[in-house]
């Protein structure tokens, strides 16, 4: 059709349409958000909190977008900017940075795995997040990272991806669950055993996923360096069986096969093999497995990311927003149902199809959101709850144990240190024995964001490790803290920006300026050894702010 050729009037009625067209789709995500939080602010009559001041922000998106705390050049570099832009400038630089793929893995393989997950082999996934890192940093899609972990072609120490079915070997219901939770947001467990009192879920949907893993189990063969090559073997025949609700279930009892069958009541379509394949052995260790000829795994990973999906785009984009913002537009996570309806339906169906339209664009999604004045709200306000659910205001979160690891290294100056001696480390560990740091700081919320510190914590930050990092080498804190050009004030700033991100008010600078204002050197410099002390085991650093 030819512009010209068209009447005036429908000529400036096609204009009109087109610009506002444009106009509609040139909002960015950010804008949408805010504007989506604001009407239910202005419905439910709340007033958010004031904006968060730099220093705030700033370790918030360190800690967020890095999983460790800037140092106090970065600190003092920041605070000390004026530009207007600083702050979009900060959120893609941290993004671009090697950390940003190596915390977002820390992140989601606890999604994945958490700290003490099923399976013998589950503990030892070196390749499973090695390949998590790989794909934040090549900034991959979403959907293709799903789809390599439920394919789980190749090994989990070369490629990665498979160990995430192989925590669930021989365990085919258990697959179904998670794969169900994590994936799209569904909660099959109460139809293992009865049809779902509440949903419309029904055994036979449970048994019908099921069904999609009963032919899998791991297979060794072979070794990359220390580690096993384990392999997703796949039959080409075996049924789950279903013997019906579990309070009517008698021994001996044979139960009738339950096919394939997707959560959107479609049913597998997929040849008959069991003549062809009559006493088929499962894969045994030692040889790698062949593929099977028609593959169920398969085609369960390629629908569960499919566009037509209804669940797996949402439940993606609702997880990624909890790990911002503290709590899902449906919460918790993994509970997407029509009982559980989400507190803001119409930003949630626009970032989902934003997230699809953007071919599921990790870094994009997640510098959208902290680019939000929603995400940049301070964290201190009225309302008591842990986390709010119209987003009034931050959450304060936590800090995960490598993030505090990290980050003790970085304000004390090990890093620094380590890095001039030239030595090599083992491993991104290094300074503290991990498995404590895990042991006492790995799991501080009960599941709903309440924090639950303990005994066990205050006796490490009292009485543990922490000393080690106290190096008195050139580029550690202490060093610098000790120089005596510096005035007592100037070290109690350089004290607090490598600590605590922050400057101190007047009242700290004139409290820990008296106590390390000493002449003789050595008692100077261990009041300066307790002074850092004092901070690093403070509240303030065991959570973003």
């Amino acid at each position: 059709m030819r512009w010209r050729s068209l009447p005036l009037a429908a000529w400036l009625a096609g204009l009109v349409s087109l610009l506002g067209f444009a106009v509609a789709h040139a909002q960015s995500l950010r804008d949408t958000i805010d504007a989506e939080i604001r009407k239910t602010w202005d419905r439910e009559k709340i007033t958010p909190v004031a904006p968060a001041d730099d220093a705030t922000l700033l370790r918030r998106l360190y800690l967020d977008l890095c999983g460790a705390i800037p140092t106090g050049d970065e600190a003092k570099a920041f605070l000390d900017d004026k530009s207007p832009d600083k702050v979009d400038k900060l959120i893609d630089r941290l993004i671009a940075d090697p950390r940003f793929a190596i915390h977002q893995a820390d992140v989601w393989d606890m999604i994945y795995f958490g700290r003490n997950p099923p399976g013998y082999e589950s503990p030892k996934r070196e390749g499973f997040q090695s390949f998590l890192r790989d794909s934040f940093a090549k900034n991959a899609a979403y959907d293709e990272m799903v789809r390599k972990m439920l394919r789980a072609e190749g090994n989990s120490a070369e490629d990665g991806a498979p160990m995430y079915l192989i925590q669930y070997d021989r365990h085919p219901e258990d697959a179904a669950m998670a794969v169900s939770q994590t994936f799209l947001g569904v909660q099959l467990q109460c139809a293992r055993c009865h049809d779902h009192p509440y949903e419309n879920w029904t055994q036979k949907d449970f048994y019908g996923m099921a069904a999609f893993f009963v032919r899998l189990n791991s297979v060794k063969a072979g070794k990359a360096g220390s580690n096993e090559k384990i392999y997703v073997g796949e039959m080409n025949t075996g049924e789950v069986k279903f013997t019906g609700k579990a309070s009517e279930a008698t021994p001996g009892k044979d139960g009738e096969p339950v096919k394939p069958k997707f959560l959107t009541s479609v049913s597998l379509e997929e040849p008959d093999m069991t003549k062809e394949f009559k006493d088929e052995k499962r894969p045994s260790d030692g040889k790698v497995p062949s593929p099977p000829k028609f593959s169920r795994k398969n085609q369960l990973a390629d629908w569960v990311v499919s566009p037509e999906n209804p669940y797996f785009a949402k439940a993606a984009v609702n997880r990624f927003w909890s790990q911002y913002f503290g709590r899902g537009l449906v919460h918790p996570v993994d509970n997407m149902s029509a009982a559980n309806k989400p507190t803001h339906p119409e930003l949630l169906d626009a970032m989902t199809k934003a997230f699809v339209a953007k071919k599921y664009d990790m870094k994009w999604l997640i510098g959208e959101f902290c680019r939000t004045k929603t995400y940049q709200l301070g964290a201190i306000g009225e309302v008591a709850e842990s986390l709010p659910q119209w987003y009034q205001r931050a959450r304060t979160r936590p800090l995960s144990a490598e993030e505090l690891l990290e980050s003790w290294r970085i304000a004390t100056g090990y890093e620094e240190v380590t890095k001039r001696s030239g030595k090599k480390q083992e491993n991104r560990y290094y300074g503290l024995t991990f498995d404590h740091v895990k042991n006492y700081f790995g799991e501080p919320t009960n599941g709903v964001g309440d924090f639950q510190g303990g005994l066990s914590e205050h006796l490490y930050l009292n009485n543990g490790e922490l000393s080690r990092l106290f190096t008195s080498d050139k580029g550690g804190l202490l060093d610098a803290l000790a120089a005596t050009s510096d005035t007592p004030e100037s070290r109690v700033e350089k004290l607090f920006l490598a600590v605590l991100s922050r400057r101190p008010s007047a009242a700290e600078t004139a409290k820990f300026a008296e106590y390390t204002k000493v002449e003789e050197k050595e008692k100077r410099n261990e009041r300066i050894r307790e002074a850092m002390w004092a901070l690093m085991t403070c509240s303030e650093v065991r959570f973003n702010h």
